[in-house]
């Protein structure tokens, strides 16, 4: 793994949610998804109802996240692509996502999992100065 791609993966972990992006049928597609971090990899939780993890296992998709909400001084932002597919974490990997949304978009909410193994990674840093 290359030193960007452990820099994204570490900044990625300091964050909860991100955005899953690829295509579908040529059209872009962007979901979003609770992720993971995980021995280099990415675990992304997403509802199974919607069929999003359908369009996005076997093929090769970007995922990014951010803290450029936070209000802190160095903002950041990450993405990466590598190819998704369908996984089941284990019952640690289960505990560490945390509790499930009750529903979404007035469903019950059903989980499905991706996996992903990053390959090419890009970080942005945006630093502010003080105010004068």
């Amino acid at each position: 793994m290359s030193t960007d791609q452990r820099h994204a993966i570490d900044l990625l972990s300091r964050v909860r949610y991100g955005r899953l992006a690829t295509s579908v049928r040529a059209m872009p597609f962007v979901a979003p998804a609770r992720h993971l971090v995980d021995e280099g990899a990415v675990l992304l939780r997403m509802h199974s109802r919607l069929s999003d993890h359908r369009a996005c296992s076997g093929s090769v998709v970007a995922y990014s996240a951010d803290n450029l909400e936070s209000g802190a001084s160095t903002l950041w932002s990450v993405q990466f692509t590598g190819t998704a597919r369908i996984d089941s974490p284990t019952a640690e990997q289960l505990a560490a996502f945390g509790p499930a949304p009750r529903r979404i978009n007035g469903e019950e909410y059903i989980p499905v999992y991706l996996r992903i193994d990053p390959r090419f990674a890009t970080v942005h840093t945006l630093e502010h100065s003080e105010a004068t």
